[in-house]
């Protein structure tokens, strides 16, 4: 697959199918998070890769209850403001968002494979996010879609009791990621055009260039 395309269609993908993600896949996956930069080559960190239904269950409970304490708290008033203007743009974009994440809530037991990121001594998360962002590349090159969620975080104690991770040795869980075979169609991400989100030299100075639509394909 083109380096392009693959980093212009990887987003996230929850709606995927339960068929089972076959180990030679698996493999590429874990083998491409290995060879993102590391601080230091350090490598201070841990991939767990999951896929037993048993511990599945333990968790489904823990990221729906995680996830519906998020709508009634931090997103409670963007649920508002939606609900009081459902025809505006915004309204529309956030209920789809918010329709895309309760979904993954809602079957998190039927994703076939889930990959969690580990970390030590790496506050920042800078060595373990280029290395979950090159596994989700190589599932892209696969043909497997996947999303990154952290609203673990708000059970994480229990979610390591519930992965067996042993509490006295520093590791700190850093994500989650679904991976699955999609139901839909890859595609290049709608965003804010670049001119709106960045700056050069000084803060606020406009960029000497425009990108009026994605330079891909």
């Amino acid at each position: 697959m083109d380096v392009s395309e693959a980093l212009y269609t990887t987003r996230a993908m929850r709606r995927v199918k339960t068929d089972p993600i076959p180990l030679e896949v698996q493999k590429k996956i874990l083998d491409a998070a290995i060879r993102a930069p590391s601080g230091g080559n350090q490598q201070n960190w841990r991939f767990l890769l999951l896929d037993s239904p048993d511990v599945k269950a333990k968790i489904a409970p823990l990221y729906q209850e995680c996830l519906g304490n998020l709508w009634k708290t931090f997103y409670a008033p963007l649920i508002a403001a939606a609900a009081a203007d459902p025809d505006s743009p915004d309204s529309k974009q956030f209920v789809r968002v918010r329709n895309s994440a309760q979904y993954l809530a809602d079957h998190f037991e039927e994703y076939p494979l889930m990959l969690f990121g580990f970390s030590k001594g790496d506050t920042s998360g800078s060595s373990i996010f280029p290395a979950i962002w090159n596994a989700q590349l190589a599932a892209r090159a696969e043909g497997v879609g996947s999303a990154l969620t952290s609203v673990l975080q708000f059970a994480k104690d229990a979610t390591l009791v519930a992965l067996g991770v042993p509490a006295d040795e520093g590791w700190v869980m850093n994500c989650c990621v679904t991976f699955g075979y999609p139901t839909g169609k890859w595609g290049v991400a709608a965003r804010r055009p670049v001119h709106e989100v960045s700056f050069h030299n000084q803060w606020g100075e406009p960029l000497p260039f425009d990108i009026p639509a994605p330079l891909w394909p």
